[in-house]
């Protein structure tokens, strides 16, 4: 998965990157090691879990002024065109662009209800009665703004805790390309049918 995001980053000029980790640390910074030489690599270890939402407020100092930057769940297979998504953000100037996608079991998933334009005015992570099947694909742009709204405990969810916070000043860019969550063993193993890079020759099976 990290050497798909990496073909994929590099793909779109994406070269620094903070790879937050806790479980298998060691075989993460191994993997790593005289690879991807094209990049700025950081790997931060969370001996404690924060949350995703924490996760971002322990590492704002990586990110330092920077006005906008990128948040990709790694349980996420996408060979999404990011260039699209950024242009899209660009255009709106919000304090975050969701990337969603249509699921078939939304509450398994963050599920937005957004006007015609996209604005997002409502955002419910994983709810018993859907509002609809519009699901956060884990790929957003993050503002500064993002940052003031993470709350203080920890841990701290992005989903549960920051999102909602954001409702009416973000807006939700549909992708159109191919986005699995691979999360669960249902879904990682349909995504060895499903995803793109497995048809043709063994070692095409990564392509973008």
């Amino acid at each position: 998965m990290l050497a798909i995001w990496f073909k994929l980053l590099k793909k779109f000029g994406i070269t620094e990157v903070l790879i937050n980790a806790h479980a298998n640390i060691a075989h993460v910074r191994q993997f790593l090691l005289g690879r991807f030489q094209d990049f700025q690599v950081t790997l931060a270890e969370e001996p404690e879990l924060l949350g995703s939402a924490g996760t971002l407020a322990a590492n704002r100092a990586w990110v330092g002024s920077d006005s906008s930057f990128w948040v990709l769940y790694a349980d996420v297979l996408t060979n999404a065109n990011l260039d699209r998504m950024r242009r899209f953000h660009e255009s709106h100037l919000s304090a975050a662009t969701l990337g969603v996608y249509r699921v078939s079991d939304p509450r398994r998933c963050g599920i937005a209800v957004v006007d015609p334009s996209g604005l997002v005015e409502r955002f419910v992570e994983k709810p018993t009665d859907p509002p609809g099947n519009l699901a956060f694909s884990g790929v957003l742009i993050g503002t500064q703004e993002l940052f003031e709204v993470i709350p203080p405990q920890r841990p701290a969810d992005i989903g549960f805790d920051v999102i909602p916070r954001l409702t009416g000043r973000m807006f939700a860019y549909p992708i159109p390309e191919f986005l699995q969550d691979i999360g669960t063993m249902e879904n990682y193993r349909q995504a060895q049918v499903d995803w793109p890079g497995v048809q043709g020759r063994h070692e095409d099976r990564f392509s973008l």
